[in-house]
Parts: C-alpha cells; structure tokens; sequence
C-alpha cells in the first residue's frame, strides 16, 4: 500500500515536471549571438538599400506652409507611458497636431507630427491612407511624435495595448483621423515663398546620459527655420532629452517639456513651431524635479539657450529634395528575461503585432533627414553628424515614425544593467553596430 502510495507521489511529480519542461521549452530561447552580418535580415537590408530609389525634384525656389489642430479628446481617454495609468483625471495641457508643408515648387512634403509617446503602426496606415486619398498633391510624409509620456492612449491594439499602452478606442482614431486632415489641410492652403535656414545650438546642462552618466550626450538644439515673404516664421526643432520630466504618477494630460517649448516660441519670434523628438534612446532631461513648475522651467532653460551659441547657421539655397521609405530588415526578437534567455518570437509578435520597422529619407537642400523607428542612443550622433558633414551634408535624425522596435543603444550596454538595453532592445544584440552601419550607408547614398 505505501509503495503504491509513493508511486502515485513521484508519478504526480514526474508528470509536473514534465509539464514545466514542456512550458519551458515552449515559451523561452536561448538569445541568439550569431553576428549580424552572418544573418539573412542584414544581406536582405543592404540589398534593399543599395538598390533603393530615391525620388528627386530641384525647383526654382521654396514653399512652406504650416499649420496646428487641437486634438484634445471631449472626454478623457487612457494616458500612454510609464505604466498602465487609466483615463487622465485633468488636462494640464491641450494637445495639438501640427503639420508643416514644405515644397520646390515640383515636390510637395508634409511633416506631421503628434503630441504622444509613439505613432503606432496602425495609427500610421490610416493617416497616410486618409492623406494620400484626400491630398494626392502631397508626395511624401515625414512622421514624427515629440514622445510625451503623458500623452493620450488608444492607438494601440493587441494584448500588449490593452495592457500597458492605453489600448484601442476608435473615437480616438477618428478624432487623429479627422484633425489630421484638416491640419494638412490648412498647411497646404497657407503655403507662400520661403527662405530656410538650418541652425545648431548649444545646450548647456540640460540632457545626460541615463545609462551611463560619464558616457557622451547629444547636447544640440536643430533647427531649421521658415520664413515666408510676408514675414510669418516656422520652426522646426529637434532635442535629444526623453519628454518625461512628469513622474509615472503624474494623472494629467500633458505633451511634457517639448508643449512649453513650442507655446515659448509661438509667444515669441515664431508662428509657429514643431517639435521632434531626436536620438532620445538613453538621453534624459536635467529638469531637477517632476512638478509641473519644473516641467515649464526646463522649456524655459532650453528656450534661453536657442539662441546662444550657435554652433551652425546655413542657409538652403539649392531647391532641391529627394526621399525614400524603406523596410528595415531585423533579427527575430530577443525580448530577455535572462542575459542569454529571451521569450520565444511568437510570443513577442502575439503581444506587440506588427512593428513596422523601416527609415524615412528626406533631403532638403543639403540637410539631411532620417526618421527611425527605433529609439535611437544620441551617443551615436556625434561621430555621424561629423560623417555627413565630411561629405558635404547636414544630419538631423528623428525617432518616432510610424513603426517601433525599441531601443537602438551601443553594443556594449546590451549586457549591462540597464533597462532600455536589456527589456527594450528588442532585436539585438548588436544592434548598435547595424544601425552604425546602416545610418551610414544611407549619409553615403544620398551624398553622391
């Protein structure tokens, strides 16, 4: 009898284990360390790229038009960033679509851009569909978000949407849809005759790295301004410093540092301004707080500092753009659990969906314009700006296009204690030396 018993025990045991096992094998992967340029994603990319097409136009002189659209929800939705935070209690600040047109005059651009932590791909699909039935006259958009942790939700479908990103509301996709027609709209109407100028400040103090604090920062303000013949000016900037000066239990509506920014600069000289966030993957603000008071004090010190040190001032005179969209191939993802354990793919395309990764290429003039889909570490910018510059280009790279693939850092924190390298680098390793490579390549073809 007790023998029988004891049976029955190891069996239960044998039987659980072998469950576990089986779950185990099921779920996790060991990450996968085979270098990049051995896998098939990174032959497949550099064949797109070196057989990419770039569309191109040279005109007889510049066009610009602008304008901004309150998108503030009538009722309040979910807050996006951080964590899940449920519906805001109050807005702090309204929040605005701003759409910038620029042309030669043969090809017409719009740069759209959205006061959230993300466009997700499928917010993506629809405004550009919308755009390109109602605005055929628009030849390439130029996406961007200035990446506000305390922006509105619902534009994320999928379990990890309804999760932690504010979920899928379709009167919040119908009020994005609706006002960003008519933000383009009113851009395209408004456009008159314009001189450009691209500009570099410095900044002192304000941006640090947040994995590393001895390790390099991006500390520039990029500009490029517009003005038309009738006097009016557009600016469009971009900043390397994360927009979360508000704390993760901060229950406002608020567009964080880059809203004061611009309501600064449209107080001021500007009519109008657009804000895009920039190689922000571990950049943070030097805010000293995260009150509002500290919040509209930051804007105010980067405000301050626009106009000092100008480590660059060119005008555009060449009228002529060219662009392209192109997919970026990546390895199967490696969302750890472990240093060498990851969540098998399945499981990481089941929660997030559809990332949508790929580069915009925009050329205006000599300035240089690439929108990635990945975080992209500001610790890269220095040697690539200086890459660009060797051949006769200005930089200005921008995040938040449509697509998202986490992180993009230098190989040597993927192993480090940090978080954005290790949760949110979702297709390393080496991901670093890819996209040096990549970004690169891009500076060479377009230079020539």
């Amino acid at each position: 009898m007790q023998k029988t018993k004891l049976q029955k025990f190891f069996k239960a045991i044998a039987w659980i284990l072998g469950v576990l096992f089986f779950l185990i094998l099921a779920l996790f992967t060991r990450v996968d360390r085979t270098d990049y340029r051995e896998m098939e994603y990174y032959s497949k990319t550099i064949n797109t790229l070196d057989t990419l097409s770039m569309l191109s136009s040279t005109g007889e002189t510049w066009l610009s038009g602008w304008s901004k659209v309150n998108s503030t929800p009538e009722s309040a939705v979910n807050l996006v960033g951080y964590k899940p935070r449920g519906e805001y209690d109050f807005v702090q600040d309204s929040t605005f679509i701003r759409s910038l047109a620029v042309s030669n005059g043969l090809s017409t651009v719009i740069f759209l851009n959205y006061e959230l932590m993300i466009i997700h791909p499928i917010l993506y699909y629809r405004i550009k569909e919308v755009i390109n039935r109602d605005h055929p006259q628009v030849d390439f958009i130029y996406f961007t978000a200035t990446h506000t942790h305390s922006g509105i939700g619902g534009y994320m479908p999928g379990l990890a949407g309804r999760l932690a990103f504010g979920g899928y509301d379709e009167s919040v996709m119908q009020l994005m849809e609706n006002k960003s027609l008519m933000a383009v709209r009113q851009s395209l109407a408004s456009m008159d005759t314009t001189n450009i100028v691209y500009q570099i400040s410095n900044t002192h103090e304000l941006v640090g790295n947040r994995l590393k604090a001895e390790d390099p920062v991006d500390p520039y303000l990029r500009k490029l301004i517009f003005e038309k013949k009738n006097g009016e000016k557009g600016i469009f900037l971009s900043y390397a410093a994360h927009s979360t000066i508000h704390s993760s239990s901060f229950k406002g509506l608020s567009g964080d540092y880059p809203h004061y920014l611009t309501e600064n600069l449209e107080q001021g000289d500007f009519d109008f301004s657009m804000f895009a966030a920039g190689a922000v993957g571990s950049h943070k603000p030097l805010a000293g707080g995260n009150t509002p008071a500290h919040v509209q004090a930051y804007a105010d010190s980067l405000y301050a500092q626009l106009d000092n040190e100008i480590k660059l001032s060119d005008e555009i005179g060449t009228h002529e753009t060219s662009f392209a969209n192109f997919p970026l191939h990546l390895r199967k993802p490696h969302y750890r659990i472990a240093k060498n354990i990851r969540l098998r793919p399945y499981i990481f395309n089941n929660l997030f969906g559809e990332t949508n990764a790929h580069f915009d290429v925009l050329l205006v003039g000599n300035i240089l314009l690439i929108s990635s889909s990945g975080e992209i570490s500001g610790v890269f910018m220095e040697a690539w700006e200086k890459f660009a510059a060797e051949r006769g280009l200005h930089l200005l790279i921008t995040s938040f296009n449509g697509g998202y693939i986490g992180y993009i850092t230098p190989d040597e924190y993927y192993d480090g204690p940090y978080y954005e390298a290790r949760d949110m680098n979702w297709f390393g390793p080496y991901n670093g030396a890819y996209f040096d490579e990549i970004i690169k390549k891009i500076i060479e073809k377009t230079s020539k």
